[in-house]
């Protein structure tokens, strides 16, 4: 994988794009299976993708972890319940470490929930604006 990860870097250097490891399932689904891969190719190319619902146990030490190198923040809401589980976040927690960590990329909203998105969304960004102000 790391040998991997290294051939798609050298393409992204020569196009000026950072990527981003995701905390997911597999190899990233721990903060340390993340950063082990990303300290291990040690590149400016290769950075964190910080998914806040992909920690279902304990999500803010985890997220911790990843605030040093992330460099986008996918962040999810659940309005109506969500479709595969529900996590009740904290975003102003969220907010407050990463800009303890200097933070000053983009959020992304990736919304999970049951509710019509007519409505869910809306309320998404709101929170998020809220938060993050």
């Amino acid at each position: 994988m790391i040998e991997g990860l290294t051939g798609c870097l050298k393409a992204a250097e020569k196009c000026g794009v950072t990527m981003g490891l995701e905390n997911h399932w597999g190899l990233g689904r721990t903060a340390e299976g993340v950063m082990r891969i990303v300290d291990a190719i040690n590149s400016p190319w290769l950075q964190v993708t910080m998914d806040t619902g992909n920690f279902l146990e304990d999500p803010y030490d985890r997220l911790e972890k990843l605030a040093p190198k992330t460099v986008l923040v996918q962040t999810k809401t659940y309005y109506g319940g969500g479709l595969w589980y529900t996590l009740e976040l904290d975003y102003d927690r969220i907010a407050k470490l990463l800009r303890k960590h200097n933070y000053h990329g983009f959020l992304s909203l990736e919304f999970e929930g049951r509710e019509n998105p007519l409505t869910g969304v809306p309320k998404s960004l709101a929170l998020l604006r809220k938060a993050f102000a």
